[in-house]
């Protein structure tokens, strides 16, 4: 065996995927094991989220391989660095991959990797593989998209790799490596109707300064219709889910594609409830209609805040009032909403959250989830306040999330910002559908008051009460 490919994600030990229970496969590793196996190359794969850590160390003892590839995203740098450590105890090289280490490279070699792989993996891998064969970790320089140490323990950076524009070109994820049913039951007992996993493109082109494009950078590229349509044939015929996940970055963000892709599933035959996130200023009436017909379950749109001033600093590239109306549009058309929203942006003040709570209770989307802004290594918004960063955790033991910035109010305040907004949307909801339902409503008010006093004093101990 050349290769063994794994991931550091553990379900059994992730207690708020615990409460959600919607794990999907990790479709890079399928995609790179079913690209290496068709360019000849003997690649297994242990997929860890059903496992335990002791399960998959001890898979390394066997070394049956001498290169193990590891998968390491935002979440898993503490198993990931326990792995690491395992595989060196028990001579394995190890190349790792992702958008984790892509960001933190010097540290990753450091705590024993011997290669970090930028960008896609498929090219790159079917180079990097013979080279290490014949030439060891140290002596890589001719094969880009690498960092790695030399002989004398300097990390080099080879030169980027061109991305891959004919996403066609790849052969479909090798599912058949892993266990499905694991995943459909899963979400079935969780849920009552289980789900699966696909991509139609690779790569966002807008430049929100929090997100990390570490990976793909700005590119983007698409596959066919066709060629999404036939992998859904596929998918239902074979393992039959009752819905789908389209994990692209901006599902909608050709109108012209997703028209072309609604009229071919739509003559195959191939209707299936779906989930996707796309930005508000990629919906229209046509693009809502093609959702619909599609059979679009739920859309999730980034609001992220209710004031146009934060959306500006976060050059998110869409109005309020383009939120507002993308919602109704989905709505009108039987399509759940669901917005994300953001606190703690650089610049936000206690009158931006009042704008955030107010524009969401009158979007009045399906849900909404919320999260504290997090500075991720190399991102614009990093670069802003790297001199005011507080890790909230050793490096080792934490994530570019176990982050705080100094001058910001701490989590209690922008947890009661939370409970408000949750409390201000089921009010709304509770008018509108139990009108006479007053004392329900009375106690959600009082809630709310009780949450907004709560934010006045965390705020204040923060200084003069400023996000």
């Amino acid at each position: 065996m050349d290769l063994l490919l794994t991931h550091a994600y553990f379900l059994a030990e992730d207690e708020h995927e615990q409460r959600i229970m919607k794990p999907y496969p990790t479709l890079g590793l399928l995609y790179l094991k079913a690209w290496l196996d068709r360019a000849g190359f003997a690649v297994d794969l242990f997929d860890a989220t059903f496992a335990r850590p002791h399960e998959l160390h001890s898979r390394l003892s066997l070394r049956d391989a001498s290169v193990l590839g590891i998968y390491v995203n935002l979440t898993t740098r503490g198993p990931a660095l326990a792995l690491i450590a395992r595989a060196k105890e028990v001579g394995w090289t190890v190349v790792l991959g992702g958008p984790e280490p892509a960001n933190h490279p010097e540290k990753y070699l450091a705590a024993g990797a011997d290669v970090i792989v930028f960008g896609e993996g498929e090219q790159t891998m079917a180079e990097l593989l013979p080279a290490l064969s014949r030439s060891g970790a140290h002596l890589l320089h001719d094969v880009a998209g690498l960092a790695f140490c030399d002989e004398w323990g300097e990390v080099v950076t080879t030169p980027p790799r061109p991305k891959m524009r004919d996403l066609d070109a790849l052969p479909w994820p090798d599912r058949e490596a892993i266990d499905v049913p694991a995943y459909l039951d899963c979400w079935r007992t969780a849920h009552g109707r289980s789900s699966l996993n696909l991509i139609t493109a690779r790569g966002c082109p807008y430049r929100c300064r929090w997100c990390s494009h570490a990976v793909f950078g700005y590119h983007h590229a698409r596959r066919s219709p066709e060629d999404v349509a036939a992998e859904l044939a596929h998918l239902r015929e074979r393992w039959a889910p009752d819905m789908v996940w389209y994990a692209d970055d901006v599902f909608t963000i050709s109108p012209r594609w997703l028209a072309a892709y609604a009229d071919i599933v739509d003559r195959r035959g191939l209707v299936t409830p779906f989930e996707c996130i796309t930005r508000a200023d990629r919906v229209d009436e046509g693009v809502a209609g093609n959702l619909a017909r599609l059979g679009c379950d739920r859309v999730w749109l980034g609001s992220e805040s209710g004031s146009q001033r934060v959306l500006d600093a976060m050059e998110r590239g869409v109005t309020v009032a383009q939120i507002e109306r993308s919602t109704r549009l989905l709505q009108a058309r039987g399509i759940r909403v669901g917005l994300f929203v953001m606190w703690g942006y650089e610049g936000e003040q206690r009158a931006d959250i009042e704008a955030t709570i107010e524009h969401v209770a009158r979007v009045a989307p399906d849900s909404a989830l919320t999260t504290v802004a997090y500075p991720i290594e190399n991102t614009p918004y990093h670069k802003a306040v790297a001199d005011r960063v507080v890790p909230l955790a050793a490096w080792a033991e934490g994530s570019d999330r176990a982050r705080a910035v100094r001058g910001r109010p701490k989590a209690p305040y922008y947890a009661a910002a939370s409970r408000r907004l949750q409390r201000r949307q089921a009010w709304q909801r509770l008018r509108r559908e139990r009108p006479k339902a007053w004392l329900p409503a009375a106690g959600l008010a009082l809630g709310e008051s009780l949450d907004r006093a709560r934010m006045r004093w965390y705020g204040a101990r923060a200084g003069g009460g400023e996000a």
